[in-house]
């Protein structure tokens, strides 16, 4: 094997050395070793320099980093995890990943994350993935939390996380009595409320629920919730439905059976996705929205304001309920002790163009 190796001009007193590899540049990993020989320091200096909170002087900290920055040296995070028992890794849980919306949130974790210098480790639960798999692999990589993405989770993957000690977070979760799990969630049950409020402010009467899966958390609460806005009016639900899965297709094949009677006036969709689709499924019946139905979704994600849909929806505070659960992984990566808690945040109503003018 051939190698080249050039010396650069010197910058600020020191030479840059490339090394060529088969015509290809490759750059030797720069050690910290390295960093302390050349800044004339020990290594445990250069190790406090680059870790947050540690004491250093000044002069000695900013001649440290010029050096660093001239030899392209970067701190070795995995090294570090052996000596302060912290990998800074949290695993990153859903089985919703064909659903746009959680896209969105994963875009927003992600980055949540990677701000504060946290690495999201993605976890697939989807179909028929084995949850204690899943839970033996969070512990080979040594996660210092888990935040879990969705409402349907098989319950045996966060009893598994419990019973390895691993600190959980369940977003878009349900508070469960004497289960030490933290909740940061939208207020499922208000949400559902203010669906009813909104479409009886609209005029409707004759409303139907479709719904997601019976087994998820949120199509309970939001149904209990619901049925709680109507009972206040002396009405309850002209039909309830519930899909498989949160998907454009099983709304639109759900609300050609909602169409079926000509005495229902409006549907509550517990997900855009599935609005989506009986909204689709009323241009298929010639039935026009909102002057022959009303449709109203929940969540509110980016395709529910597309000109196509325009859809009236309840709309959840992902970005709050990520934000919440980012800071708390932050607090349980410092200490694993901190007091299991359920922060609930309020939905809001947009009203758009899929229910009728007031």
């Amino acid at each position: 094997m051939c190698v080249k190796c050039m010396v650069g001009p010197a910058v600020n007193g020191l030479s840059v050395r490339t090394v060529f590899w088969n015509m290809d540049v490759e750059y030797m990993r720069v050690t910290a070793k390295q960093v302390a020989e050349r800044a004339g320091v020990s290594v445990s200096a250069v190790s406090r320099t680059f870790t947050k909170g540690a004491s250093v002087a000044p002069a000695t900290r900013s001649r440290i980093q010029n050096v660093a920055e001239v030899l392209g040296y970067q701190p070795n995070a995995m090294a570090r995890s052996l000596m302060t028992g912290r990998t800074a890794l949290i695993g990153l849980v859903s089985n919703n990943f064909n659903n746009p919306a959680f896209m969105e949130i994963f875009d927003l974790f992600t980055r949540r994350l990677q701000d504060h210098g946290l690495r999201p480790l993605l976890v697939n639960l989807s179909d028929d993935t084995d949850p204690q798999k899943a839970v033996a692999m969070l512990q080979q990589y040594n996660v210092d939390g888990v935040i879990v993405a969705s409402s349907t989770l098989p319950p045996a993957f966060i009893t598994g996380c419990l019973a390895a000690h691993i600190p959980t977070i369940h977003a878009f979760g349900k508070t469960t009595p004497g289960n030490p799990v933290h909740v940061v969630s939208a207020d499922n049950l208000q949400g559902g409320r203010l669906a009813a409020e909104v479409m009886l402010r609209h005029g409707y009467r004759r409303i139907a629920f479709l719904g997601g899966p019976l087994a998820a958390s949120s199509t309970e609460e939001r149904l209990r919730g619901f049925r709680a806005g109507l009972q206040q009016h002396k009405l309850a639900p002209a039909c309830e439905v519930f899909a498989n899965n949160y998907s454009h297709g099983e709304g639109h094949a759900l609300m050609h059976a909602i169409l079926a009677d000509h005495s229902i006036e409006a549907v509550f969709c517990g997900d855009d996705l599935l609005a989506m689709g009986a909204l689709d499924a009323c241009r298929d019946m010639h039935r026009t929205v909102p002057g022959d139905m009303g449709i109203l979704g929940f969540n509110d994600i980016a395709m529910a304001a597309w000109s196509a849909y325009d859809l009236s929806t309840i709309r959840q505070p992902i970005a709050e309920i990520i934000v919440a659960a980012v800071e708390l992984s932050i607090q349980l990566v410092s200490n694993r002790e901190v007091a299991v808690a359920s922060r609930h945040f309020a939905c809001t109503a947009i009203l758009r163009n899929t229910l009728r003018q007031l």
